[in-house]
């Protein structure tokens, strides 16, 4: 069960990022992002409707490990949508007031919540029975409001507070990335110092896998950098144009062999160079 919701899950990030990709709005790709998430959402809904649990623990794990990772893009999205549709016109000061207000509703959800996400978020299980088992929960406990109005069949008492602290988590660092860009000078201040003498003289192909690369690997802000973004920084620093750089990806991915050409290159260099320093 676990290897089919980790291919759904993958194919579903591989959706949004393409989706964020070919959007140059942010309001508009949340909508299309949540319709993709709602679909996947009733695809595992019955699927586990179908399969069942076999066991106790199968069903804490599929409610606690496994559903607030889908629920958790749906939120955050959400909340995107949301924060992006109300962002006041004006000049700095006033976004960065009404974004400052977006981490304190975050701040205010963790210290309301604070015993939940420490036991969350230590791993304890002692609990696990009647926060993550359908119909077992203790009446005494903190419900939050979506619990009541879901559908009990597909719904424990805490799955959507473990999908809420995933989504703030993001939520969070959206925000606090929004207010850097927001302090600091852009990307564009620091490319005109560099373009004119740092060039990129391997190929474009070669560029956007080790974009893609970084990209992945959260090499830069942590991972909260839209791809996009990063694009334009590396072609303004190499003075160079990617063009539809999602589109070579696609044929990257396509390759029968060697996927990962220029990054293997460069591993084989680095090593070469390595052992050569140690003759």
């Amino acid at each position: 069960m676990n290897k089919y919701f980790t291919n759904i899950l993958y194919e579903l990030k591989q959706h949004l990022e393409l989706l964020r990709i070919d959007s140059d709005n942010k309001i508009e790709f949340s909508e299309q992002a949540l319709d993709a998430i709602l679909l996947t959402l009733k695809k595992i809904k019955a699927y586990t409707a179908n399969k069942g649990f076999k066991t106790k623990q199968e069903e804490i794990y599929f409610f606690k490990k496994i559903k607030p990772q889908f629920l958790a893009e749906f939120i955050y999205y959400n909340a995107l949508y949301k924060i992006e549709a109300k962002t006041p016109l004006g000049g700095k000061r006033i976004k960065k007031k009404y974004f400052n207000e977006e981490l304190t509703k975050i701040k205010q959800y963790f210290d309301k919540n604070s015993e939940f996400c420490r036991y969350y978020r230590t791993d304890s299980i002692y609990l696990d029975d009647k926060y993550f088992l359908r119909r077992e929960f203790d009446i005494k406990m903190a419900l939050d409001s979506y619990y009541i109005e879901s559908d009990k069949s597909f719904s424990t008492s805490h799955d959507y507070k473990v999908a809420k602290i995933i989504a703030n988590d993001k939520i969070q660092s959206y925000l606090e990335e929004t207010l850097t860009q927001l302090n600091t000078k852009n990307y564009t201040h620091l490319s005109q110092q560099t373009k004119t003498t740092q060039n990129w003289t391997a190929s474009k192909v070669a560029l956007i896998e080790l974009i893609y690369a970084l990209h992945c690997g959260g090499a830069i802000n942590q991972g909260n950098s839209d791809l996009k973004e990063i694009v334009s920084l590396f072609e303004n620093i190499f003075n160079i144009k990617l063009g539809q750089f999602h589109r070579t990806f696609i044929e990257i991915q396509n390759r029968k062999s060697g996927r990962t050409n220029f990054l293997d290159q460069l591993k084989e260099n680095l090593i070469r160079r390595m052992n050569q320093a140690d003759e």
